[in-house]
């Protein structure tokens, strides 16, 4: 598992590199607070048909346990969201572009080869992919504080399934 926090720079989001920070151990420390609670219902994106084709793709690529949780897809199901242990890690595909992206100070990480902006929330962290046909984002309770391994094996089924804007 390759983990590397980075900041957003204006020129990466126009197809340069991102300025690397070797800081895992800050990204690892930042990324939980408190989790959402238990079967709250997820707002469904509402993505083009191109984008929700690749959404389609990604959740039945999704696997079925994710940080030793199984899959409990949250409320109302469709193939837009998908979580693990009841709201500890919820994603959804489809998003529409974080206006954090703009700010050349916004933090990313990249976890085996996908690209994610981080932001702290009071319930946790959301990271959401960056450089992708489709934005998919994560969030993550608290009990993922210390553990990347989420994003990490999120990678392949997000790179399998949408693919790079660049």
């Amino acid at each position: 598992m390759t983990v590397t926090r980075r900041r957003l720079s204006r020129r990466r989001l126009s197809g340069r590199p991102l300025l690397v920070v070797p800081a895992v151990a800050l990204f690892l420390a930042a990324a939980g607070c408190s989790s959402a609670d238990a079967g709250s219902p997820v707002a469904v994106p509402s993505p083009g048909p191109g984008e929700a084709k690749l959404c389609g793709a990604l959740h039945k690529a999704l696997p079925r346990t994710l940080g030793g949780l199984e899959r409990d897809d949250p409320r109302p199901r469709s193939e837009l969201t998908a979580g693990w242990g009841d709201d500890a890690i919820v994603l959804r595909c489809g998003v529409p572009r974080p206006k954090e992206m703009d700010d050349p100070q916004a933090n990313a990480v990249d976890a085996d080869g996908v690209n994610w902006m981080l932001e702290q929330l009071d319930s946790g962290a959301r990271f959401t992919t960056t450089y992708r046909k489709a934005y998919v984002e994560v969030t993550m309770g608290p009990r993922f504080a210390n553990d990347a391994t989420p994003l990490a094996a999120l990678a392949a089924p997000v790179a399998r399934t949408v693919p790079s804007s660049l």
